[in-house]
């Protein structure tokens, strides 16, 4: 219990750290109105990686539905905010889209996910179709292929980084449960995990509503800071996207997601100026990156406080050490 007790204060000390570390920066004005934009979008793609791996790295389930939940959220937020321009809109909209695609991950998750491989990825990619087909023709509510603009500016980088620790608190913790570990041994061997009793079904089902929900409160973000959004936003290439993050960081682990979704925005940054040729670029260190280290940069490994602490403590010499 102690042991937990410092754990626990080593993960507050280092959230705290990162959240001063990035205050001043944004004070001292390097990260200026620009670098905010970008700062901005990794949050969003930090929430938007976590919430697929968890479907894809933990439970081994392929989906590429991601965009279609974010577009419940970006929608049910932009509408509500509209309608009622405070925090407590921002709030209730973040949480009817969660709830939307919570439900609409369920709906589709029960029949879909007895599928697997390909033939889950066409399944759920169809259901994010449908989705973006079904907002396209919603008329006044979500107004055609123009998108609803004008959406209330009330989300920051603060609110963005409260949002992305809520939701690593929520999968690490979900990862580390019961459930979690029969989500992993699923992913390990299905065969082997349903002759020991695991409902396959139920646990492949929690982790796509959990991250179909993360998924939903990313689009609330993206759609109460950038203003504007369209449902050519949510197209199948954002799933795409957002798989990148999830590969290239590691599947199967929390840590790379993060880190991948950091460092591909600072590459973002840095290619800007190469103009058309950004992408080509980008698509080239990504290439590398599977050549040279395919298992993504973290494979399945990931950063904690306590194996830091242990560390610390074989290197820290005991007293009869430091008397001999």
């Amino acid at each position: 219990m102690k042991q937990l007790n410092k754990t626990n204060l080593g993960w507050l000390i280092f959230i705290l750290v990162a959240f001063l570390a990035t205050q001043l920066l944004v004070s001292f004005g390097i990260i200026d109105a620009f670098y905010e934009i970008t700062l901005m979008t990794i949050l969003i793609n930090i929430i938007l990686a976590v919430g697929l791996n968890l479907i894809i790295g933990f439970s081994g389930q392929f989906s590429l539905g991601h965009a279609g939940f974010m577009a419940i959220g970006a929608y049910c937020t932009a509408i509500m905010t509209i309608k009622i321009p405070t925090l407590v809109g921002l709030f209730a909209g973040i949480l009817l889209g969660a709830v939307i695609a919570g439900v609409v991950a369920l709906l589709v998750g029960i029949p879909t996910l007895r599928l697997k491989g390909d033939y889950l990825a066409i399944a759920t990619l169809g259901v994010a179709e449908i989705i973006r087909i079904a907002i396209l023709n919603m008329g006044s509510l979500t107004n055609g292929a123009a998108g609803l603009s004008d959406i209330p500016y009330l989300t920051t980088w603060q609110l963005a980084f409260i949002f992305v620790v809520i939701t690593l608190i929520i999968v690490v913790n979900y990862i580390k449960s019961s459930a979690g570990r029969a989500t992993i041994a699923i992913r390990e061997d299905e065969i082997a995990a349903e002759s020991m009793g695991i409902n396959t079904t139920k646990y492949k089902t929690i982790a796509f509503v959990i991250g179909a929900a993360t998924a939903a409160v990313a689009g609330g973000l993206h759609a109460s800071y950038f203003s504007v959004i369209r449902p050519a936003d949510f197209t199948f290439m954002k799933s795409i996207d957002i798989l990148i993050i999830v590969v290239f960081g590691g599947l199967g682990s929390v840590t790379g997601s993060v880190i991948a979704a950091i460092v591909l925005g600072i590459i973002n940054v840095f290619l800007q100026p190469f103009g058309q040729l950004r992408m080509i670029l980008y698509s080239l260190a990504l290439i590398a990156i599977m050549i040279f280290k395919p298992s993504g940069l973290f494979g399945t490994k990931e950063f904690t406080i306590s194996t830091v602490m242990k560390k610390r403590k074989m290197k820290t010499p005991t007293k009869k050490e430091e008397t001999k």
